[in-house]
């Protein structure tokens, strides 16, 4: 069981850490096998049995079947390597950037534009608390 970090109370945020990487292992090695032609090939004829060759849990497979890619990287999934499932699917990576935040990919390039996210409601809940 992972121990509690200060990071953890960041609202909306997953933190890609040691404990992440050792989670989502099989997921990343299954997304990085999607570099190859043949791997996707094989993915795209049959996504359920492509993922059953891999040790995932059956969240990380529901997580990918759903592209649900918050959720991925909420199940150790690292953004760079989800990407290729993205890719795969022919998707860049602002757009999926975009899904992740609950806007189109032209209202996420406007944020992006204007600075990005607002700070207010995205710090950590204790430096909220303690700095008003």
């Amino acid at each position: 069981m992972p121990l509690p970090k200060e990071y953890d109370d960041l609202p909306g945020t997953t933190v890609f850490d040691a404990d992440k990487a050792r989670e989502g292992y099989h997921l990343n090695m299954f997304c990085m096998s999607l570099m190859k032609p043949e791997n996707r090939a094989s993915f795209k004829a049959d996504e359920r049995a492509y993922l059953d060759k891999w040790p995932m849990t059956e969240a990380q497979k529901q997580a990918v079947l759903k592209r649900d890619w918050n959720e991925m990287l909420y199940l150790g999934g690292n953004i760079y390597f989800t990407a290729k499932l993205a890719a795969t699917d022919g998707l860049s990576f602002q757009q999926i950037a975009a899904m992740m935040t609950g806007k189109t990919q032209p209202e996420y390039a406007e944020m992006m534009i204007k600075g990005g996210r607002p700070v207010a409601g995205n710090r950590s809940k204790s430096e909220w608390k303690n700095n008003g």
